[in-house]
């Protein structure tokens, strides 16, 4: 795979959304024009929960739309949310999903240079976002979550322009992969190590497999998939 186009550019601002008020910026919203892509995110995007979203390591968050017809045929009763930017993404792309892109590649898109950080690990906001309690848990599972960039050279990004793709340093290491040892093969011992061993690997992913590694135990999902009381 060598290339994608971006269909929309979303951005959003903090509102309050969680049962308790939490602060939620995942209703983005389709912006005209050209966007300019820093190593903190889109100009003019928040994050209403700084600790675990946002960053340079989760500066623009990326849906494949081709998920979205699976999604409406699984769940017609949702087919009105279930469309481009239902899942709070910043770049709505075609002709990519998990399978074609891996840790650590590259792309020249629009003005800007990216490279794939990790998968988004979905939580539950996603579980009020589509009036599911299961929602999280589904995207998990599914694998349909999406994924992150790094920005590592600023530049515009537009709806229209094309990812062409400049480097791969982990051809073996798509995001299909990861998901599978994440989630499924959770203690396959020889793949965690070499997981935990892949250059430019986030932090929090790098002691993930380190803590498995460690304890052969699967860390606990609960706090991050289910919706707080």
């Amino acid at each position: 795979m060598q290339a994608f186009s971006v269909r929309e550019v979303r951005v959003g601002c903090a509102q309050s959304f969680g049962p308790k008020g939490q602060p939620s910026a995942i209703d983005k919203q389709a912006v005209p024009g050209r966007v300019m892509a820093t190593v903190t995110g889109l100009a003019g995007d928040e994050q209403g929960d700084t600790r675990r979203h946002g960053g340079p390591d989760k500066a623009i968050h990326v849906y494949p739309a081709a998920h979205y017809p699976r999604w409406r045929g699984e769940m017609p009763e949702l087919g009105a949310r279930l469309r481009p930017g239902g899942f709070g993404e910043n770049l709505v792309v075609d002709g990519v999903t998990e399978g074609q892109v891996c840790l650590g590649d590259r792309f020249r898109l629009g003005g800007a240079l990216v490279e794939v950080s990790q998968g988004r690990q979905p939580c539950w906001k996603l579980n009020l976002r589509f009036g599911r309690p299961d929602m999280a848990r589904l995207v998990q599972a599914t694998g349909r979550s999406g994924w992150y960039f790094r920005v590592l050279a600023p530049g515009e990004i537009g709806a229209g322009d094309g990812a062409e793709l400049e480097t791969r340093p982990n051809p073996e290491w798509t995001l299909a992969k990861a998901w599978e040892l994440l989630y499924r093969d959770r203690l396959n011992r020889e793949e965690l190590a070499a997981f935990a061993a892949l250059g430019g690997l986030p932090a929090g992913w790098r002691r993930l497999a380190e803590a498995r590694l460690a304890s052969g135990r699967t860390e606990n999902w609960s706090a991050r998939l289910e919706t707080p009381a």
